[in-house]
C-alpha cells in the first residue's frame, strides 16, 4: 500500500480530536463529518431520532457505491469528559493529552480511520465494495444514539450492508471482538415496619436485615465464565434509633446467555419474595448480546489484518457498545480496536501504530483492485 498517506490520517485525527465534542454536545463534529462525506461524492442520510433523549446531533448514515459485496463501519462522536481545551502532547509513537483533559481518542480514532479510508479509496479511484457508515452521538451514555434509531425510516432512504465493523474497542489493534455479552439493571426496594429501636425493636422488622439476609444468598460477582453480577448500591438513610422501614439496592448482571441472566433474576426476586411480600422489583435492558451471525466475515477481517502485517485473533469481550444494539437489528458485528489505551482516563493515549494497521487493514477488505 504504497500510496497510504500517513500524514493525512493524523490530519483527519488530529481535525478530529481539536472539535469538542461531548455526549448531547457532538453538532459540530458531525457537521464535520457530514461535510466530509458530501466533498467526496458519498449520499448522507440524517436519522433525527435525537430528539428522544435531548441530543442535539443526529446519527449519520453515509453510502459509497462500490461494487460486490458491501460492508458498513460504525464509530460514534461523543468523548468522555473533561475534555474541552484538549493539548495534544505529540510523540513518535503515541499522542497523548498534558493530563489536564481526556484525549478523545474514543472514539475519535475510530472515525479518522473510517474517514481515511474512504478518503483513501475515493481520491485514488481504486475499485472497492460498497461502503456504508454510521456515526452515532451519545454512545457514552448508553449508546443513545444507536438505541433510538428509526430504522423504518432509515430503510426507506438506505439499506446499509449487514457485515459491520464497529471501530470502537479499546487496546491493540490485535483483537476483533466477535461476541459481548448483555447487561440487565435491577433494583429492589423492601419495606419493613418502623419501631423505636431502644425501647420496642422486636416491633419492627427491619429492611436493612431483609436485604442482608437476601444478598447473602444472591450469585454475585463471577458466576461463571460469561456471566458476573454486581450490586453497585444500597441505600437505607434512618436515624439510629428507629427501626428502618425502606431500603433500596440495586445492581447490574452481563452475561453471554439472555435467558442465563434472566433466571438469575428470577431467582433474585425468589429469595427476595421467600423473606418478604412487601417489595418492588424492576428489571431494564442497559443492552443486548452481540453474537455472531456469520464467523466467516470475522476470518475476512483477520486475513487483512494479517496482510498488513498484524497477528489478529478473534476475542470474547464484557463490555457493551454501539455493536450490540446493531447486532439486535440484524447486523454480523465485529468491534475492532486503534490503540485506543487508558481510556476514560486524563492519562488517556493512542498508539499511533495500531490506528494506521487498523485503517491499513479496513482498506485491504474494502479494495478489489
Amino acid at each position: 500500500m504504497k500510496d497510504f498517506e500517513r500524514e493525512k490520517l493524523l490530519e483527519i485525527f488530529e481535525d478530529l480530536l481539536l472539535i469538542h465534542s461531548p455526549s448531547y454536545g457532538e453538532e459540530k463534529v458531525a457537521e464535520f463529518i457530514i461535510n466530509f462525506v458530501e466533498e467526496l461524492g458519498g449520499e448522507v442520510y440524517l436519522d433525527q431520532s435525537q430528539d428522544k433523549y435531548g441530543g442535539k446531533a443526529p446519527t449519520i448514515f453515509a453510502k459509497f457505491k462500490g461494487q460486490g459485496e458491501g460492508v458498513t463501519f460504525s464509530a460514534h462522536m461523543d468523548v468522555i469528559e473533561p475534555n474541552k481545551d484538549l493539548k495534544i502532547i505529540k510523540e513518535d509513537e503515541v499522542w497523548r493529552t498534558d493530563g489536564n483533559t481526556t484525549l478523545g481518542g474514543d472514539d475519535k480514532g475510530g472515525l479518522a480511520a473510517i474517514l481515511y479510508s474512504i478518503y483513501y479509496l475515493v481520491t485514488k479511484n481504486h475499485k472497492h465494495r460498497d461502503i456504508y457508515a454510521i456515526f452515532t452521538p451519545g454512545e457514552e451514555v448508553g449508546m443513545l444514539g444507536a438505541r433510538n434509531i428509526n430504522w423504518e425510516e432509515v430503510y426507506k432512504n438506505m439499506n446499509p450492508a449487514k457485515n459491520m465493523i464497529v471501530v470502537d474497542n479499546a487496546g491493540s489493534c490485535d483483537k476483533v471482538a466477535y461476541k459481548a455479552p448483555t447487561s440487565y439493571s435491577y433494583k429492589f426496594k423492601i419495606r419493613g415496619k418502623s419501631a423505636h429501636a431502644g425501647i420496642e425493636p422486636e416491633k419492627g422488622i427491619s429492611a436493612i436485615m431483609l436485604a442482608a439476609k437476601a444478598l447473602s444468598q444472591f450469585k454475585n460477582l463471577r458466576i461463571d465464565e460469561f456471566t458476573t453480577a454486581n450490586v453497585s448500591k444500597i441505600n437505607s438513610d434512618f436515624p439510629k434509633n428507629v427501626v428502618p422501614d425502606y431500603l433500596e439496592f440495586s445492581g447490574e448482571i452481563r452475561g453471554h446467555d439472555k435467558d442465563h441472566v434472566l433466571e438469575i433474576l428470577d431467582e433474585y426476586q425468589k429469595i427476595v419474595g421467600d423473606l418478604t411480600e412487601d417489595f418492588d422489583f424492576e428489571k431494564t435492558l442497559g443492552y443486548p448480546a452481540l453474537a455472531p451471525s456469520d464467523m466467516g466475515f470475522a476470518k475476512e477481517v483477520i486475513k487483512s489484518y494479517k496482510s498488513v502485517g498484524v497477528d489478529a485473533k478473534e476475542v470474547i469481550i464484557g463490555g457493551g457498545s454501539d455493536a450490540n444494539f446493531f447486532a439486535e437489528e440484524g447486523f454480523n458485528s465485529l468491534i475492532v480496536g486503534v490503540g485506543m489505551e487508558k481510556v476514560h482516563t486524563k492519562e488517556e493515549y493512542i498508539v499511533l501504530e495500531d490506528l494506521e494497521n487498523t485503517t491499513r487493514a479496513l482498506i485491504d477488505y474494502l479494495k478489489l483492485d
